[in-house]
């Protein structure tokens, strides 16, 4: 009698789940820049989340219920980005998205998500994406106007008065200028040169040279791989010696692959994770990064960074709203993700309101300087 109850129990347990493996998953999409000039942002993005997704449905997924994500690659192109998004509001009918990857196409499709009243994570920095903030926008990368502080916190310190500032002509360095320009005087700074260069240029001496003739004491250059790597091989080519700032965009060991020796010594803020193995053990961040960046390198035998990072907290926020709301209703989705308090990330702390979309504060930022190849922790 036992055995048969005991028969009886484990074929209940495994018809459970089995249902649970064939109920309808639920389901997300992804618009990421797998290929093209920003893969280096995006691929890990998709390493991340597939990685996370399979870990997810290993505990039983979510609701009882398989989590799929729809990823689509939209090959760093903003025409291929916005026709991704209507795939995934149309035919996939996913219930949010997560990416796009950069700013200029996450600008370029959001209207579409609130139109649509399906929410959007963006895995990009951009300002604009969520001020002001729309019902349905969220986003994960730490805002311009947190990295340019952290910037010019360090330049002040270092005593520097005149700045000059070299942005790439894409909605990242867009953006990125704008809040430069805000915020340099508005620190007391004179701002005594302000260059633009292409995405696709592949030589900004000429730029460099105006700079240097400003006699700046420090440049700061906004854009993501391979710009800035050509800018820092420029400098040492012109033979420069004036500081040079990097932006978040490029917290890769990419962009220290690019820019080769002309790396050694720049300074840029970013993402705890890009150097989580060196912040002190007191850091109450840094057992979940130090975890993650050992399972993304034994799975994909490569660094991790800051990009990864955006997919894991894009894909696990959008998660945690589908459990605390108890459904994976869009509209249940928005309500919860807007409700979301001090949400332990990757990239760092999340808390959303009414009022905030954006979701990070100043501490998501730690200043770097490139030594020998490698990061080194730096103070303000």
């Amino acid at each position: 009698m036992r055995l048969h109850a005991a028969v009886f129990a484990f074929c209940a347990l495994i018809l459970t789940a089995t249902a649970a493996l064939a109920a309808d998953p639920v389901r997300l999409g992804a618009v990421l820049s797998v290929s093209g000039p920003a893969s280096f942002l995006g691929e890990p993005e998709k390493n991340t989340i597939q990685m996370e997704v399979d870990k997810i449905n290993a505990a039983g997924g979510v609701l009882g219920r398989p989590l799929e994500v729809v990823i689509l690659d939209d090959e760093t192109d903003v025409n291929k980005a916005v026709l991704a998004t209507d795939r995934l509001l149309k035919k996939e009918r996913v219930s949010a998205i997560l990416g796009p990857t950069t700013s200029g196409n996450s600008l370029a499709v959001m209207g579409k998500a609130a139109a649509a009243k399906v929410p959007l994570i963006s895995c990009s920095a951009a300002e604009k994406i969520t001020k002001p903030v729309n019902p349905y926008i969220f986003k994960v990368a730490p805002s311009d106007r947190l990295a340019v502080a952290r910037i010019l916190s360090h330049a002040k310190k270092q005593g520097y008065k005149k700045l000059a500032i070299l942005t790439v002509s894409d909605g990242f360095g867009q953006a990125g200028r704008e809040v430069l320009k805000e915020l340099i005087p508005a620190d007391g700074f004179t701002l005594v040169a302000d260059e633009v260069f292409g995405p696709k240029d592949t030589d900004m001496t000429a730029q460099l040279t105006k700079i240097q003739g400003a006699s700046p004491d420090a440049v700061i250059c906004w854009g993501t791989n391979p710009g800035p790597a050509v800018v820092a091989k420029n400098r040492v080519q012109l033979g420069m010696k004036t500081p040079l700032y990097m932006s978040h965009g490029v917290a890769s060991k990419k962009f220290i692959e690019l820019a080769g020796d002309a790396a050694e010594g720049l300074l840029l803020p970013a993402g705890k994770i890009t150097a989580a193995d060196k912040l002190p053990d007191s850091d109450p961040e840094k057992a979940q990064l130090v975890a993650y960046t050992k399972a993304y390198g034994e799975k994909f035998n490569a660094p991790v960074s800051t990009f990864g990072g955006h997919g894991y907290d894009s894909l696990h926020l959008a998660v945690k709203a589908i459990s605390d709301a108890g459904s994976d209703k869009p509209q249940a989705i928005r309500d919860a993700l807007e409700k979301t308090k001090a949400f332990p990330g990757i990239g760092g702390i999340f808390t959303y309101s009414p009022e905030d979309h954006a979701g990070l504060g100043p501490d998501a930022f730690i200043m770097l300087r490139i030594e020998k190849g490698d990061w080194v922790i730096v103070g303000d």
